[in-house]
């Protein structure tokens, strides 16, 4: 691989998995995990603590984050990285894009191959598109750009439409859009290749007439799922292990309900020869999580 990864797999630990590379319509694969659980609540303080160890090289390219570690500069590191995290009142999808990249980086082993947040356009406002490019090694000549797709909504139904809707859009227009996603990863590869034979690598796959190795690269979709969880006041009253064994089981029934509609848009014509790799997560009170999660992370 001629990236490495920077998330590492024991990030999954701090999730239980209810549903692990499940199969869906035409190969693709589903992941339901749901953050662990300690006294009848989600370990939000857990996840907001690795999120911090994280951002850096979430919000940073691997060149700057290289840089400043080499020259031990490890407080503008951190700094830098919280400096481009978005307003947590004004942030609708930002812990989504966070949670997207862990799992693509983590679980499917796809290491980022654009740092978007370097490419904010002014204050608040950043380059439109895809959520994350990222990188897959099928075999030793098979590849993937794997694009990404967060949604975060009390909803899981309305999530799943609205993710497909955002991908659809991206392969309107002859491609045009993963063409411009592609043109961005060229003009910044540099920034998260360390050598140059992972950068000639990265030529290869990204610039057609560069390919003398007969190199095969398709496209495909990571998507991140966030929904609403309902927990009554009653709920959360019940023994810690009567507890854990109830939100599985609702957790996992809230996602089968919706499998027909997953694979429904799967199934759609605008999408057949592209793979995805789908993980959901819930939450507990989605809207002031999320808010709280980013805020913490721009004070911690």
């Amino acid at each position: 691989m001629p990236l490495r990864t920077d998330v590492q797999n024991n990030f999954m630990n701090l999730f239980s998995k209810i549903i692990e590379n499940e199969p869906l319509e035409n190969g693709n694969t589903l992941n339901l995990f749901a953050l662990k659980i300690t006294n009848n609540c989600f370990s939000y303080e857990t996840l907001t603590e690795e999120l911090g160890n994280i951002l850096t090289t979430y919000a940073l390219s691997r060149s700057t984050y290289d840089e400043l570690c080499t020259q031990k500069k490890y407080a503008s590191l951190v700094t830098k990285a919280k400096e481009k995290l978005r307003k947590a009142e004004s942030n609708d999808g930002e812990l989504g894009e966070i949670l997207l990249y862990c799992m693509l980086e983590s679980h499917l082993n796809a290491p980022k191959l654009l740092t978007k947040l370097e490419l904010k356009t002014a204050v608040n406002n950043y380059v439109n598109g895809a959520d994350g490019v990222h990188l897959l090694k099928i075999d030793d000549s098979s590849y993937q750009f794997v694009f990404g797709e967060s949604k975060l909504d009390s909803n899981l139904q309305t999530g799943i439409y609205e993710a497909f809707k955002s991908i659809n859009t991206l392969l309107k227009d002859d491609l045009n859009k993963l063409r411009y996603e592609i043109s961005l990863v060229n003009s910044n590869i540099l920034k998260e290749t360390a050598t140059e034979e992972s950068s000639a690598i990265l030529k290869k796959l990204l610039i057609p007439t560069e390919n003398d190795e007969n190199l095969n690269i398709d496209h495909s979709f990571g998507i991140f799922l966030g929904f609403d969880i309902p927990i009554s006041d009653e709920e959360r009253k019940m023994k810690n292990s009567d507890f854990r064994t109830l939100m599985n089981g609702k957790i996992e029934k809230a996602v089968r309900d919706v499998l027909t509609t997953l694979n429904n848009q799967i199934k759609k014509s605008e999408f057949v020869g592209y793979s995805f790799y789908i993980y959901i997560i819930p939450f507990s009170e989605l809207d002031n999580t999320r808010k709280k999660i980013i805020e913490n992370l721009k004070t911690m």
